[in-house]
This record gives structure tokens, C-alpha cells and sequence, in this order.
């Protein structure tokens, strides 16, 4: 197994590709939507979304994916995966809106540019509501700051406006109101369309779409409906399509957070199968609807005991720590993804030594 570690756009930089390979990574996995630019919902709640997106601009070019390659190459690293499309590239495909074929041919030509820099992965959220509800606090060990759901308690969950996905808004000027209620079956018909037009791509390009699970893994949230809340769900999502480029992107943290099954099973079942492209490393304690994210070593899941699983079923693919507690020193997220990166890179060594 390798390691690997996600950055953001804005922090995909030579200092923090350099911080990665010194912390034992080998891979990294690139976050090229801007979730953090600020904007504004226009909905009846004049809620703060995360930021607005780029709307129906050209899809990221070859170039600046051939920059992104060699960057990390300089360091000593390979880009395994670009996490998330743009909610600008695909809304109406999310939302079966007039744009969808439009869009889709947007998507296959960002899986064709990946395959010709030599980018093996695309993962994606196929979500309306998107990652929604989470607040900040002392959750971790110490103090440390990371993140939670909290239910009831938390934010209230407003209706979707008219604009937006992904709490991010693709439309400034849409109309006011909020989205139109759809049915379960209504999401899997459009994962379907995606998974339908995009796998072939994806297998001629030598890239592989993996799934994120649903987080928070709720049936509902926000009035709309999730697809992967429970473990047996990912295997709808890989019988719509059968093809190794129908992959997953395997959260370990949300799969524990979600209510039914057994998440060792989980691990060992879809390993089995080779169907995870990556895995997402990350602990926590208690489950939906109320969870906090916390130190690898101290939430309920034995992260031991899965790296076991994966590492009996030849798992030979990435771990990726999506988020650490922020820790407290001058350098809060540095702090906890060393730590966190260390753990991994320890319990490997154990994991993969033979017995003497």
C-alpha cells in the first residue's frame, strides 16, 4: 500500500509537496475546486454557502494538469487523482437540468485530459446536498479542534435555493425558491446516465471514477435524497455499470459513521473485489446523526484491523488522511496531518512485515 496525502488547490504548493514527501507520501491526490472562494445564497434564508463556482467555464485544461504532474514530480511524488468536479462542470447533470448532455461531454473531456497526462483517478460526490450540516469544536483528544455532526442540535437544514449544488451556487440570477423535491430512484436514474456515458471513457483513457459514500451517510438531507448511506449501497452503485473503471472512493470515516452493516465487512468485501481505487483514512466516534472526527488512534474504528483486511486482500492502492484534528502549535494542520501520516506509515511497516 502507498501513502498519500489531498491538498487543495490554493495549498498545492512546492513547500507543501515538499511536506508531504518528508512525512513518507508517495502520492498525491489534488482538490481543484475551489470550495472556500465566498458567495452568498440567494434563498430565503440568506444562509453563507461555501463559494461560488466557475460556473460553465472551459473544463480544467491540459496544461494546468501537466503543471500540477510536474510539480509534484519535482518533489518526488505522483498525482494519483483529482477529488471532485466542479459543481460549474456538472449541476445539470446532478439535476437533470437542460445542460446535461452539454455537461457530460465537459466530464468525458476532463477523463480523456487525465488519461493523456498519465492521472489515474477521478473521484467524484455524486450529491445534490453534498458534505452539508458539519460545525467546528473541541472534539479531539487534547482539545484539538476537528469536526462533527451533530444532529438535531447542529444547523438547521434549510431547503436547497435555486442556483445552487454542493453548497455552492452555479447560478447567481436563478430565480428565487428553492429546488424541486425528487425521489430516490430519481438520483440512481441520473448516476446511471453519468456512470453510462463516462465509464466507457474512463476505460479507454486508463482512468478509473471512484464514488465518494455519502457524508453525513443520511437518507435525506436537506430535502433531497443520498445515494451511499449505508455500505450495501456501493454495491448498487458498481452493478449499474460492471467495469474496473467503476470504481470507489473508499471513506473509511463515513462508512463507520453510517447506521447499518459492519464496516470490517465492508473493507473486506469491496477489497475483495478490487473495486477501491483509493482509500480515505480517517477515525471517528459515534455515528449519524451524531459523530466527531478525531485522532486516527482514538475513534471507535480499529484502523489496525482494516489495514489488516486490505493488506490480506492485496490492496496495493492509496491511503489518504482527508482530514486531521488541527493540533496546537504555529502550524495547526501540519501538526495533525504528520501525526495522522506517521500513524499510517508505522502501522503499515507492522502490517506488511512478515513475522520473524
Amino acid at each position: 500500500m502507498k501513502i498519500g496525502l489531498g491538498l487543495y488547490r490554493r495549498m498545492f504548493t512546492p513547500e507543501n509537496l515538499r511536506f508531504a514527501r518528508q512525512a513518507g507520501c508517495t502520492h498525491v491526490v489534488a482538490h481543484l475546486v475551489d470550495y472556500f472562494r465566498e458567495g452568498t445564497l440567494h434563498g430565503t434564508d440568506g444562509e453563507r454557502c461555501w463559494g461560488i463556482t466557475d460556473g460553465d467555464h472551459r473544463p480544467w485544461s491540459e496544461a494546468e494538469l501537466l503543471r500540477l504532474r510536474d510539480m509534484a514530480a519535482e518533489e518526488g511524488l505522483q498525482l494519483e487523482a483529482i477529488e471532485n468536479f466542479d459543481p460549474g462542470h456538472w449541476h445539470d447533470v446532478l439535476l437533470d437540468g437542460p445542460k446535461k448532455d452539454q455537461q457530460i461531454e465537459h466530464l468525458k473531456a476532463i477523463v480523456r485530459r487525465l488519461g493523456r497526462v498519465g492521472i489515474r483517478t477521478m473521484g467524484y460526490n455524486f450529491s445534490i446536498a453534498g458534505v452539508w450540516g458539519h460545525v467546528t469544536g473541541p472534539f479531539a483528544r487534547g482539545g484539538a479542534e476537528s469536526v462533527g455532526f451533530l444532529g438535531p442540535a447542529g444547523p438547521a437544514e434549510t431547503p436547497i435555493p435555486n442556483g445552487q449544488v454542493w453548497n455552492m451556487t452555479h447560478a447567481p440570477n436563478a430565480l428565487p425558491g428553492t429546488l424541486a423535491p425528487i425521489t430516490s430512484e430519481q438520483l440512481w436514474d441520473r448516476v446511471r446516465y453519468f456512470l453510462e456515458a463516462l465509464v466507457p471513457v474512463a476505460e479507454a483513457a486508463g482512468v478509473r471514477l471512484a464514488a465518494h459514500p455519502d457524508d453525513p451517510p443520511m437518507p435525506t438531507l436537506r430535502g433531497t435524497p443520498r445515494l451511499v448511506y449505508q455500505p450495501h449501497l456501493y454495491q448498487r452503485l458498481l452493478d449499474l455499470v460492471p467495469s474496473p473503471a467503476n470504481a470507489l472512493e473508499f471513506c473509511l470515516g463515513s462508512l463507520q459513521e453510517m447506521t447499518e452493516g459492519d464496516v470490517y465487512e465492508a473493507v473486506d468485501r469491496y477489497s475483495r473485489l478490487g473495486a477501491l481505487a483509493y482509500v480515505h483514512f480517517r477515525n471517528v466516534q459515534g455515528k449519524v446523526p451524531d459523530y466527531r472526527e478525531v485522532f486516527i488512534d482514538e475513534g471507535d474504528l480499529d484502523m489496525i484491523r482494516a489495514l489488516r483486511i486490505l493488506h490480506r486482500n492485496g490492496y496495493d492502492g492509496l491511503l489518504v488522511p482527508d482530514h486531521a484534528p488541527l493540533m496546537s502549535c504555529d502550524a495547526p494542520w501540519h501538526a495533525g496531518m504528520a501525526y495522522t501520516l506517521g500513524y499510517i506509515r508505522a502501522v503499515l511497516r507492522m502490517v506488511e512485515s512478515p513475522p520473524k
